[in-house]
């Protein structure tokens, strides 16, 4: 009990100085530049599916390509997952050659907000890929895979976008188990990109169901 009030007194002082000289903890060494590449791979999938997504809903390529819309989309999600579990392999790998601020992988406090961040980050990605399914989750809209109604329930009654908040969560639990002050500035770059790529996203997907719309209409004239 002393400890962690101990950990309350000093941890505000120590978060001070990291914010100070959060520059001695972030290495961009051009011979080791793991963590400019983990940086690139972050940035390139949300790049990547927006392009690949709305090309498909010009062209139809991935359907023509796989033989129909459902296995353009099971394509487009094993692809789009497969880059996420290499993202985050280098992502981790990354963190481990980053310089190490001891007060924060010392701290129990700290250990217990990585372990929850990480948990209900998790929580969040999975319970929304669950009542989204496969097409729901992996951009099945741009085939064509429209969704009857928009889901409400746990976790879209609790957040917007639980996958994008709950990835994010995971990158931040991460950042923080390990100490790793240059995860932390990381993790802000990943809510920066998702927030970019639902800039995109969400007034397209908008359109698609807002076209389902007045092509249901017309057909009930």
């Amino acid at each position: 009990m002393s400890s962690l009030l101990e950990e309350f007194e000093t941890l505000p002082n120590d978060i001070t100085y990291l914010v100070k000289n959060i520059g001695q903890y972030i290495d961009i060494n051009i011979n080791n530049n793991s963590i400019i590449f983990a940086v690139a791979t972050i940035a390139f999938n949300p790049i990547f599916w927006n392009i690949v997504a709305r090309l498909e809903y010009n062209t139809h390529f991935l359907t023509k390509i796989s033989g129909g819309a459902y296995r353009g989309c099971y394509l487009l999600a094993f692809t789009i997952f497969s880059l996420g579990i290499y993202r985050d392999h280098v992502y981790h790998q990354a963190l481990i050659a980053q310089p190490t601020f001891e007060p924060l992988i010392n701290s129990l406090i700290i250990k217990s907000i990585a372990i929850g961040s990480f948990i209900f980050g998790n929580i969040l990605v999975l319970t929304s890929m669950y009542a989204l399914g496969v097409t729901g989750t992996y951009l099945g809209d741009y085939f064509g895979i429209l969704m009857n109604e928009r889901v409400t329930g746990f976790p879209f009654n609790i957040n917007d976008n639980p996958m994008y908040n709950g990835s994010t969560l995971c990158f931040l639990g991460t950042a923080l188990w390990y100490g790793k002050p240059s995860g932390i500035i990381i993790t802000i770059f990943v809510f920066v990109m998702y927030k970019i790529a639902l800039l995109f996203e969400e007034p397209f997907t908008a359109k698609i169901y807002a076209n389902r719309e007045k092509e249901l209409l017309s057909k009930r004239v």
